[in-house]
């Protein structure tokens, strides 16, 4: 039996379970579309056989996996979300787990936690931030929902988190919807830090005359190298 299930294969839900794969814990994946989880299956067994099996519909998904069930969902936000939970929700039992890892609209968590209880199905929407990359090798994760469920599944994202000097990216953020409500604050953030990046670069391109390397030049004395990766993609449109 799996220790945890992840369901939806794009190009985060993939990267996602190979990380937690890597770290050591079974994974278990369902996917809408099987090419999907043949592909994910071949990664793990390419990427040095790493404990990870498919699924062929969501009842063989979920009963893949060790009780208490605990799924992580990567789907589009939005009505997918809730087919896929409607459909899971079907097989699983009460004191199971959902933890919803896409960039869901804060009060959607908070309803589908309330729709989940008369069940005794857990909840938790959890901000990923970080992209492809982020997600296979140590993401940043908002989890919101009740502690008792985050205490569940905490063992497994503590160590598949980003890993830092003074510890690993991942808090338990509060009750259900908080979690969403942090990753929607950052990505506000860090959508301003590209505009800024932008208009900034555009007031360069003039002063430089249209001189690349000059530019570049300025931004480096201007002590904002940190920020060089940024400008990579406007360098060159």
């Amino acid at each position: 039996m799996s220790d945890v299930g992840l369901y939806g294969l794009a190009v985060m839900g993939q990267n996602f379970a190979l990380n937690m794969a890597s770290h050591g814990f079974s994974v278990c994946v369902g996917n809408r579309s099987q090419p999907k989880v043949d592909l994910t299956v071949n990664r793990a067994k390419a990427e040095g056989n790493l404990p990870l099996v498919g699924s062929s519909s969501v009842e063989d998904f979920v009963s893949k996996l060790s009780k208490p069930r605990k799924v992580i969902i990567l789907v589009q936000a939005g009505k997918p979300v809730d087919a896929t939970i409607a459909a899971l929700s079907e097989y699983m039992e009460e004191g199971d787990l959902i933890i919803d890892g896409g960039n869901e609209w804060f009060p959607n968590s908070v309803r589908r936690a309330e729709e989940l209880k008369p069940k005794g199905i857990n909840f938790i929407g959890m901000g990923i931030s970080g992209g492809e990359e982020g997600a296979r090798n140590g993401p940043s994760l908002m989890p919101g929902g009740p502690k008792e469920s985050y205490d569940i599944i905490a063992p497994i994202l503590t160590k598949c988190a980003a890993q830092v000097s003074d510890g690993e990216c991942v808090a338990y953020c509060g009750p259900v919807g908080s979690g969403n409500y942090i990753k929607m604050v950052h990505n506000g953030i860090e959508y301003a830090d590209m505009q800024l990046i932008g208009e900034v670069y555009s007031v360069l391109k003039v002063c430089c005359q249209d001189n690349i390397r000059g530019m570049l030049e300025r931004v480096q004395h201007l002590s904002i190298s940190i920020l060089t990766f940024y400008f990579c993609p406007f360098c060159f449109t």
